[in-house]
């Protein structure tokens, strides 16, 4: 039994009719295998049928977002994805990019100092791969969520020479958690969010997933109360804050659990199918 979280938000109301669904990836709809389930397929399909936008928000680069986005037709039904944390929207009926925003090679640069001077790994993008100078145990579950190769450096700084749309520290979770409350304190001027336990995403100022949602909405001639956001992690907390109706999936972490609308079943469990069935086709 999903658990009912909507007394805490009596501002909120439930709308009978939803005109986008924004679905994080990992650990929301995708199951632990990293696969779809053919039922969440299944009642997405109706959803879009209905005239629904099905919009994928991931952390997750635009590479490793495309298969999910072709299981789901998003191209067939013109609709969306929002990757890189928020840092880029992308239209799969034309493979137009519509919003892009990336970190400056400075701001890299400093990130890079931030994380030897505090003793973590850091990453980011290229054409050539996901750059980094080390090796860790979190950047191999990188690797192996996005399938994009590890192109490893002798020198971070030298490597990167341009912008890139963010970067990533990784560590083991207790201690980033620590390095997250230094950084957010010293570093106003980006925007930091955690979307694993060991994952510290960084993107620039005012780049989020909710900002990326309202962007698209406004564009589409969408209200914000007819925006659905499913989640589960720190990177999500923005868009199902700003949705018209915020919903966790029941593996979320305690400390976020009181900031949905409601909560619903795992993301072993289909949480996103229940979301549709209970707010969109009834």
């Amino acid at each position: 039994m999903a658990l009912n979280y909507s007394e805490t938000d009596t501002s909120k109301t439930v709308e009978s009719n939803y005109k986008m669904l924004v679905l994080d990836l990992d650990d929301t709809l995708l199951r632990d295998d990293y696969s779809i389930s053919d039922r969440c397929k299944e009642l997405l399909a109706k959803a879009q049928k209905q005239g629904v936008k099905v919009v994928l928000a991931s952390g997750r680069p635009t590479p490793a977002m495309l298969q999910f986005a072709e299981e789901l037709q998003l191209a067939h039904y013109d609709s969306y994805m929002i990757s890189f944390n928020g840092a880029v929207v992308t239209s799969m009926k034309t493979n137009e990019v519509l919003f892009e925003k990336s970190l400056t090679r400075d701001e890299i640069h400093s990130l890079y100092d931030f994380s030897l001077e505090n003793h973590v790994h850091i990453i980011t993008y290229s054409d050539k791969g996901v750059v980094s100078e080390t090796e860790s145990e979190y950047i191999d579950v990188e690797l192996k969520l996005t399938g994009i190769p590890h192109h490893k450096v002798h020198s971070f700084k030298s490597e990167i020479i341009s912008s890139a749309v963010k970067c990533i520290l990784l560590e083991e979770p207790g201690y980033l958690k620590q390095v997250e409350t230094k950084l957010k304190a010293e570093r106003t001027d980006l925007s930091v969010a955690r979307s694993k336990p060991f994952f510290l995403e960084v993107m620039p100022h005012g780049i989020d997933k909710a900002a990326s949602i309202d962007f698209l909405a406004k564009k589409l001639g969408i209200k914000q109360s007819e925006v659905i956001a499913v989640g589960n992690a720190g990177n999500d907390l923005t868009m199902v804050q700003y949705a018209g109706l915020g919903v966790w999936v029941d593996n979320v972490s305690d400390d976020l659990r009181h900031h949905a609308d409601f909560i619903v079943a795992s993301n072993e469990n289909d949480g996103v199918a229940e979301v549709v069935e209970r707010f969109i086709l009834n």
